[in-house]
């Protein structure tokens, strides 16, 4: 079940993924905000406040991670207006997911993703163990 859970979410997530002129990735936030199921940005904009505060807690530069720009948005019609938005990246993404609202079920599922591959990547990794009061690499 898990190999389903984080096969739709990853590919949900990696949909939304975009590109800026230097190839770097990036996701909007109003893309992130329809994905995770907010019927409306303003509701959403809580949500990446409280990352924000996260990433300033985790000693992180908001602004390295959160970027304030103005996203084009189609109107019926075929109209364009442009609208406040925020370039998220990978790491704001998941303190977004983290800090939204647990009962939607696609955050649910995308809060079960995150601790999975956070999960794996640790069991990946050489870390350091305390063995009998000398650490051990």
């Amino acid at each position: 079940m898990a190999k389903a859970i984080s096969k739709k979410e990853l590919t949900l997530f990696e949909k939304i993924k975009k590109l800026d002129e230097n190839s770097n990735e990036y996701w909007s936030a109003r893309d992130l905000a329809k994905v995770l199921e907010y019927s409306e940005y303003r509701h959403f904009v809580p949500v990446i406040d409280r990352a924000k505060e996260a990433c300033l807690n985790s000693k992180q530069r908001i602004e390295d991670h959160f970027e304030d720009y103005l996203e084009m948005i189609e109107l019926g019609k075929g109209a364009k207006r442009e609208v406040d938005s925020v370039k998220l990246s990978r790491y704001a993404c998941y303190l977004i997911v983290q800090n939204a609202d647990p009962t939607k079920e696609v955050v649910a599922l995308g809060q079960t993703y995150s601790a999975f591959q956070t999960h794996l990547l640790e069991s990946k990794t050489d870390k350091p163990t305390l063995k009998k009061g000398k650490l051990k690499r």
